[in-house]
């Protein structure tokens, strides 16, 4: 955790969940000043949305911990800035991740600026990730325990903002926290971890999707153009999915696991293919709309040597990126399987998280 915070004034994100109730602990021992701010960045009725427990929770480790608690709407500006991203990446046929936008946008932009205005000199997160100060600039790390490292999810946040930032999570574990959690006395505990997106809560996916756009079924087809199936829309299916295909078993194939490999979107054809089949590997990629944390990486005209993931949690693989007309050329040492168009190509330098940008076109 960073250095020297003894009597500064940290505004910390506080979900009401156990990773930022602990931070707001270590902030304390640390001798700062916390305050927290809950942010509501949903609001919805259906009974799917944990928006109104969250904050209870909040206002229970708050009290726990004497800290004043504020409150702050930003569901107009989530809609705006991250839910209509989604919804037309998903109308264009792509795989979205709006967790990297709702940093950029929301945790580490209007928060940030709430933060300032409660004249807070530092912001702080539950995430787990770290920052080290590299030959001048703010860098992003992983985080020790990297089952948990959330350095992908924050490859778009900006240097500026990362500098005013403190992650206390960042040098502990899982279980560590909840450990924490248990000896203080806090109630969250043992809450369980939120999961997916956190607008679609516990819902199913596509009966969410449909309330906002329309399906538009179609054929499955095989790659030789063989009608195998029926699809209910292409915005349901992603590249290496396996599971609600409904194909079953057919006499004129063999008996493998039907695979999604490709979208045709101009006939709104669905392609599948059968086992393990070379059509779900790419060796390369072309991504857009780059981010940097910091100044662009030296070596990217000639190729440079890194490290990358195309989906969190990933194994680091390694590559080679050019610059190539304002956007980048990934080429991986090894090929990778069902890599999804409109995810986020995240890259590394060890630990060191240098950016990422948005998948455009796979080869």
């Amino acid at each position: 955790m960073q250095p020297a915070l003894k009597n500064r004034r940290i505004i910390l994100g506080l979900s009401g969940g156990v990773d930022s109730a602990v931070a707001a602990l270590l902030l304390q021992d640390a001798g700062a000043e916390v305050q927290a701010l809950h942010m509501t960045n949903w609001e919805d009725d259906d009974g799917y949305c944990t928006a109104a427990d969250d904050l209870q929770d909040a206002r229970r480790v708050c009290e726990r911990l004497n800290i004043p608690l504020h409150h702050v709407n930003f569901s107009r500006q989530y809609r705006e800035r991250v839910f209509a991203y989604f919804l037309a990446e998903y109308r264009a046929g792509r795989t979205p991740n709006p967790d990297v936008l709702c940093n950029r946008e929301i945790k580490f932009g209007v928060f940030r600026e709430q933060a300032k205005r409660l004249g807070g000199e530092l912001l702080a997160t539950g995430h787990y990730a770290r920052t080290r100060i590299i030959d001048g600039e703010t860098a992003l790390l992983k985080a020790r325990d990297l089952n948990k490292d959330q350095s992908y999810f924050l490859h778009a946040v900006s240097g500026a903002a990362l500098a005013e930032t403190v992650f206390p999570l960042g040098e502990l574990g899982k279980a560590e926290v909840r450990q924490i959690a248990r000896d203080r006395g806090l109630s969250v505990h043992d809450k369980k971890d939120s999961t997916g997106i956190c607008f679609i809560g516990e819902r199913p996916f596509r009966d969410f999707l449909s309330t906002y756009l329309p399906a538009n079924p179609g054929s499955i087809e095989t790659p030789e153009g063989v009608e195998v199936g029926r699809h209910t829309g292409l915005m349901y299916y992603t590249p290496g999915q396996r599971q609600g295909l409904q194909i079953g078993g057919r006499k004129d194939a063999a008996e493998k696991p039907w695979y999604v490999v490709d979208k045709d979107l101009q006939r709104n054809v669905l392609i599948v293919a059968q086992g393990e089949t070379e059509l779900l590997l790419s060796r390369s990629l072309l991504a857009i709309n780059p981010s940097w944390i910091g100044q662009p990486p030296v070596g990217l005209e000639g190729g440079l040597h890194c490290m990358a993931k195309v989906r969190y949690r990933q194994t680091d693989q390694a590559c080679t990126v050019r610059a190539e007309d304002g956007a980048l050329r990934v080429d991986f040492k090894t090929p990778q399987r069902a890599v999804a168009v409109g995810q986020f190509v995240v890259f590394y330098a060890a630990e060191r998280c240098l950016g990422g940008a948005v998948i455009e076109r796979i080869s």
